[in-house]
């Protein structure tokens, strides 16, 4: 996902000389074909997320589209302010994108699990939140960068992660995509986001195994958060479940309860899952993580039909 991501920054660069690529202390060989054909497009900072992020703002003043690229909780946390007040309220058409969402990065604990990023971004007004499934969903949402006219956080998972997008669904940002469809009339309704997606999918097909049919309804964006196709997939539910690789403080769970609770008189029961409102104590792989926060396509499976039990 990530060389995706950033291929198609140079590619971008070829077609747009408004586009710039800025990291921020990364390795030698990220983007060094961009850097060999646009050096004056290309620029490699320090460890210094701050000065980037202005740097960013006052290059998009004079008209250029900047990609911005390092590691999620250095650009989310540590450039907080230089994000919101340079950034958002000047509404510039920066590109923030996040390395290591979630916990991708979980050998290194808690100083580089990226496990808020959503809950800071999208509180953030004239700031897009975007988190895609897979690689090839990920070229797609880049497409369609150029043209959005305010900010944009995009998180990236680790890479080699399961293809399940597919082309002829679309993709427009802002717009969810239904990735399962249940074929009785009161559902289940999985919302998901990012490579939680994959997850939930096969939760799914687990539980439809055991005669417990669901819709699973993919939010590639997180803000503006599409609430026209969440309030049309909630209709009917019997329950809704939000899955995430992330807090469930502020999150996309907590925009799905928003959403629902700011058009709907009456809501359906909801259960939030995610990771646990505490700094992590455990090391190991994402996959590790995943199993102790209870994330796991299985997990899920049985979270939901305990839920579902005690309806």
């Amino acid at each position: 996902m990530r060389k995706v991501c950033l291929d198609s920054v140079h590619r971008l660069a070829r077609r747009d000389s408004r586009v710039v690529f800025i990291g921020s202390d990364l390795g030698p060989e990220v983007m060094k074909g961009m850097k060999e054909e646009f050096p004056q497009r290309f620029f490699m900072e320090g460890i210094s997320e701050a000065n980037v992020i202005g740097m960013a703002a006052g290059m998009a003043m004079d008209g250029f589209i900047p990609y911005v690229n390092t590691i999620a909780t250095f650009i989310t946390r540590r450039a907080f302010e230089q994000v919101a007040l340079d950034l958002c309220l000047h509404r510039l058409p920066v590109r923030l994108i996040g390395n290591g969402g979630g916990v991708v990065y979980a050998p290194l604990g808690p100083t580089h699990l990226a496990v808020d990023d959503f809950a800071l971004m999208r509180a953030l007004p004239n700031m897009a939140v975007m988190a895609v499934s897979d690689a090839e969903e990920m070229g797609r949402l880049m497409e369609q960068t150029l043209d959005w006219p305010d900010p944009i956080y995009i998180r990236l998972a680790k890479g080699g992660d399961k293809i399940i997008s597919k082309e002829e669904n679309g993709f427009a940002i802002g717009k969810a995509i239904p990735m399962r469809m249940a074929s009785v009339a009161d559902p289940v309704l999985f919302v998901t986001t990012g490579v939680m997606t994959t997850n939930t999918l096969e939760a799914a097909e687990s539980l439809a195994a055991k005669g417990i049919d669901s819709t699973v309804l993919h939010f590639h964006t997180i803000k503006p958060l599409d609430v026209t196709a969440l309030l049309a997939h909630v209709a009917g539910a019997k329950a809704v479940i939000s899955v995430e690789e992330h807090t469930r403080i502020g999150g996309f769970g907590s925009a799905v309860l928003e959403a629902l609770t700011d058009n709907l008189t009456t809501i359906p029961p909801v259960k939030r899952l995610g990771l646990s409102d505490a700094f992590s104590k455990h090391y190991g792989n994402q996959n590790d993580l995943f199993e102790v926060n209870g994330l796991m396509p299985q997990q899920i499976a049985e979270t939901a039909e305990r839920f579902l039990n005690q309806l």
